[in-house]
């Protein structure tokens, strides 16, 4: 038998794939299953944009791209950020990327090794500690709190930081609990930074454009001091519904730019080109489809909150960005994956259990409202039935 790396028995995954095999299979056998577990948007990647995927395989575009991307793409991005926030972004320091986990990987592993010292946000996205606990690093997680509104704490953070420190992941707009950070907590985060001139950070920012309430995303490039020391992720998973085009973006400072180049070119060589040219058209063609979806999500988030705050034993505050609920079920007597279980093969719904996101994630839920208003309310009406039926 072969001998195990060791680096492997570390590696964990992410429970959403695995809750979606789960009820893909139960619908196989013809079970009616309402999937509320993956994040995936239900809406069709935009017309214009598929076609302008299927233009570049017919002109001809079937070869290796650099492995940065295409120049015209990467200029794109930089434009985008700019019209966005104001922000000048050099489209040298843009990185195109097979979606937003090798942007993860790369950041997290070239700061990783025994001995560093990772911060991640816990209840957070479940690849940040598998990838820091492969690398060897110690994970130290920054406590995401619901009386917080699930936004990190610029002070908590910075207290968590010691000379052992090498890196700092921040995720807002958030996954799984949808929080969204304000500019004040953002803003003190960055100035206690200033005592910290070796701590690198990566901002995971792939849900900037899914604020709601008038919330306004505050990106950490919009902050000079660290920008010699920050990683962005961004891509077009959510925002264009192309989670399946794995085609997502990166913006590295100095230095670190062409390590990420070396390790794209030994680890993916170049992303597909005809994505790329879909990604182009996303960023430079009209944003309806964006606006409406949005939109639509928002109605969802009502509807998804007002319902779960009816059911026995559930509370739940109201997310400013994503797509994602995360309600408390401390009342409800039950351990957040054996409700998650329960309510799949027992009630068809799927949804994912808190601790697959962290530790801190135990007396929670996450709920993806990516689904059509009808079937969310079948779904709250079945956890409705579900846990009428236990005693609380």
């Amino acid at each position: 038998m072969l001998k195990t790396i060791a680096a492997f028995d570390r590696i964990g995954e992410e429970n959403a794939f695995a809750v979606l095999a789960r009820a893909n299979a139960l619908a196989a056998q013809g079970r009616d299953i309402i999937n509320l577990g993956i994040g995936q948007p239900d809406f069709r990647t935009p017309d214009f944009i598929v076609e302008a995927a299927i233009k570049a395989l017919r002109d001809g575009h079937h070869g290796y791209t650099p492995a940065t991307g295409i120049p015209p793409l990467r200029e794109a991005v930089a434009a985008d950020l700019h019209k966005r926030y104001a922000v000048e972004v050099s489209p040298d320091s843009v990185m195109i990327m097979p979606g937003g986990k090798p942007t993860m990987f790369m950041a997290i592993l070239m700061f990783g090794e025994p001995g560093a010292e990772i911060l991640y946000p816990d209840p957070g996205f479940p690849i940040y500690r598998s990838m820091i606990e492969f690398t060897g690093a110690t994970p130290v997680p920054v406590p995401i709190r619901e009386e917080n509104g699930f936004a990190f704490s610029a002070e908590e953070t910075l207290s968590l930081i010691t000379p052992k420190t090498r890196l700092l992941i921040l995720n807002s707009p958030a996954n799984p609990t949808g929080g969204v950070t304000p500019k004040a907590e953002i803003d003190k985060l960055v100035a206690g930074l200033e005592r910290w001139p070796d701590v690198c950070v990566m901002s995971d920012e792939i849900y900037d454009h899914m604020t709601y309430d008038g919330e306004r995303h505050v990106t950490l490039l919009s902050y000079p001091s660290i920008r010699d020391r920050l990683i962005l992720l961004n891509g077009w998973s959510k925002t264009y519904a192309m989670t399946g085009w794995r085609l997502g973006y990166a913006v590295f400072p100095g230095k670190l730019y062409d390590y990420a180049r070396k390790l794209s070119v030994n680890l993916h060589s170049c992303v597909n080109a005809s994505a790329q040219y879909a990604g182009l058209a996303a960023l430079q063609g009209p944003q309806d489809a964006v606006a409406r979806m949005i939109a639509e999500f928002d109605t969802r988030r009502k509807l998804v909150v007002e319902g779960l705050n009816t059911l026995p034993g559930v509370s739940c505050i109201t997310p400013k960005g994503a797509f994602y609920a995360f309600p408390n079920i401390g009342r409800t007597g039950w351990k957040a994956k054996a409700l998650a279980s329960a309510l799949l093969d027992e009630t068809g719904v799927a949804v994912i259990g808190g601790p697959d996101f962290g530790i801190l994630g135990e007396g929670y839920l996450r709920l993806s409202y990516a689904n059509s208003a009808d079937n969310i309310r079948k779904a709250l009406q079945r956890m409705r039935d579900f846990l009428s039926g236990r005693k609380l």
